[in-house]
C-alpha cells in the first residue's frame, strides 16, 4: 500500500471531483433576461414568482413563499405562529444553529433535545418527553438529507396541537414513502446557500398547502401587507425578508438540475454504503426503510477510531484531505456553543424564562454528541461524481486505515 498523501506518497484522488455551483448557458440567459427587464425587485418581476409556484409544485406544495435566507423561512414561520415571549418550541439539539436562532428570534425558548444516535435526526420519544404546555411547536431537521420518523412527529404534533415544521435546508429532493419533504407538517423551510443542493449563494424558501398561514407568513415576509391592499397598508409585524429577481432566475434553472442531481446523489451514496460498509470502523448514516430518497446535502458516515489505531477523527480527516477527498464540518452540539453554555441566549427571553431552569442543559446527548464528534462528512458536490470518484473515496479511507499507526506524527 502506498505512503499516505499527508506524509508525501501519491493522492488517492485521480482527477478532480465535479466543481460546485453547476451552472451553464441557461442561468447566463436566465440573468440577462432579467438585467434587461429592468425589474430587479420581486415586486415588479415575475422571475422569484414563477419560481415560487414552481418549487411548491414540485414538492406537492400549494404555496410557495422565496425568501432571503434558509434562517429567515423559520424566522417567518414562528412569527406567523404568532409564537413569542413565554413560548417553547422543541429543536434538535444536533443541528446548524439558526435553528435554534430563528426561535429566539421572537423572544421563545428553544428547548434542545437528542437525536437518533443511527440517523441524526429528531428522536420521536424524546421530542414527546420534552412536550409542555408552553410548547407550540417542533422543528424537526433533515440531517444531511435524511428523513425519519416523520409521519409519526407530525401525528405526535397533531395529538398535542402544536405546529411541525420541517427544516428541510439539507434535503432538497429527498422523499419519504415516494412524497417530498416539506409537506407534511404546517411548512417546509429550505436554504439555497452555497454549499446546499440548490443555490443562488444565498436564497430561501417556505412551501406551504395551509392558505390561512400562507396569508399570515406572506404578510410576515413582505412588511406587514396583505395580498390585494394598499401598498402602505401595514396589517401586522412584518419585515423585509423578499427574495430578489435575480436569485430568483437563477433558482428557477437550478431547480430543473433538482431531480437529476438528488437522484445520482442518492445512488451513489448507496454506493458508498457498500463500499464503507466493509471497512470495520465504519458505519455509514442510516438510511431508514422509507426514505425513498436521501438528497444528501452531505454524506455522513461514523468512525470508531479504535478501528484507526487510535487515531482521532480530525487526524484521519486531514488525512482524507490530504489524498484528495474534500470533507466538511459537522455541527458542534447546540448547548455546547458559546451562546448557550454562557447563558447569552437567555437575553432574548422574557423575564421568567430568562431566570428559569432549563433542564435540557444538562442532560445527556449521546446522539448528538456521536454525530457532532464522531463523523466524518463528505459535501454533497462530491457525490455528483461517478464510480470511479466514489471507489476513490473507499480506496482513500482503506489506505488511510491501513497507516492509521502513521497518523499523528
Amino acid at each position: 500500500m502506498a505512503q499516505l498523501a499527508l506524509h508525501g506518497g501519491p493522492t488517492t484522488k485521480s482527477k478532480p471531483f465535479p466543481a460546485w455551483p453547476h451552472y451553464d448557458e441557461r442561468e447566463e440567459r436566465a440573468l440577462l433576461s432579467v438585467l434587461h427587464s429592468h425589474n430587479w425587485w420581486r415586486g415588479a418581476g415575475q422571475q422569484t414568482a414563477q419560481f415560487e409556484r414552481d418549487f411548491a409544485a414540485a414538492h406537492g406544495a400549494k404555496h410557495g413563499i422565496a425568501c432571503t435566507n434558509g434562517t429567515h423561512a423559520l424566522e417567518i414561520c414562528i412569527a406567523a405562529l404568532g409564537i413569542g415571549q413565554g413560548d417553547e418550541v422543541i429543536v434538535p439539539n444536533f443541528t446548524f444553529v439558526a435553528t435554534a436562532s430563528a426561535v429566539l428570534s421572537s423572544g421563545a425558548l428553544p428547548v434542545l433535545v437528542d437525536v437518533s444516535p443511527k440517523t441524526y435526526c429528531l428522536n420521536v420519544s424524546e421530542v414527546e418527553a420534552a412536550i409542555t404546555p408552553q410548547t407550540r411547536a417542533i422543528i424537526t431537521v433533515h440531517m444531511g438529507g435524511c428523513v425519519d420518523q416523520i409521519e409519526e412527529l407530525a401525528a405526535l404534533a397533531a395529538r398535542h396541537d402544536i405546529a411541525l415544521i420541517e427544516d428541510c435546508a439539507h434535503a432538497h429532493g429527498s422523499e419519504w414513502q415516494g412524497r417530498r419533504v416539506g409537506v407534511f407538517g404546517i411548512a417546509g423551510t429550505f436554504s439555497f446557500q452555497q454549499s446546499k443542493s440548490m443555490t443562488a449563494g444565498e436564497g430561501g424558501i417556505i412551501i406551504i398547502n395551509d392558505d390561512d398561514f400562507e396569508c399570515r407568513a406572506r404578510s410576515a415576509h413582505d412588511c406587514g401587507r396583505l395580498p390585494g391592499e394598499y401598498f402602505y397598508e401595514h396589517f401586522g409585524y412584518g419585515s423585509n425578508y423578499r427574495l430578489s429577481e435575480w436569485q430568483g432566475a437563477i433558482l428557477g434553472v437550478q431547480l430543473e438540475r433538482l431531480e437529476e442531481q438528488s437522484a445520482q446523489r442518492h445512488q451513489n451514496a448507496r454506493l458508498l454504503d457498500d463500499l464503507l460498509g466493509e471497512l470495520d470502523g465504519i458505519t455509514p448514516q442510516t438510511l431508514p426503510e422509507g426514505c425513498t430518497r436521501d438528497g444528501h446535502y452531505a454524506y455522513i458516515f461514523h468512525v470508531e477510531t479504535s478501528a484507526f489505531a487510535g487515531a482521532e477523527v480530525k487526524e484521519i480527516i486531514t488525512a482524507l484531505n490530504a489524498e484528495g477527498i474534500p470533507t466538511q464540518d459537522s455541527y458542534p452540539p447546540l448547548h455546547r456553543l458559546a451562546m448557550f453554555a454562557t447563558d447569552a441566549y437567555r437575553q432574548r427571553l422574557g423575564p421568567q424564562q430568562a431566570d428559569g431552569n432549563h433542564e435540557f442543559m444538562n442532560a445527556p446527548f449521546p446522539g448528538t454528541e456521536r454525530g457532532a464528534y464522531e463523523t466524518i462528512w463528505i459535501p454533497q458536490y462530491a457525490l455528483l461524481g461517478d464510480t470511479q470518484d466514489m471507489e476513490e473515496i473507499g480506496l482513500a479511507l482503506q489506505k488511510i486505515q491501513r497507516r492509521s499507526a502513521e497518523l499523528g506524527k
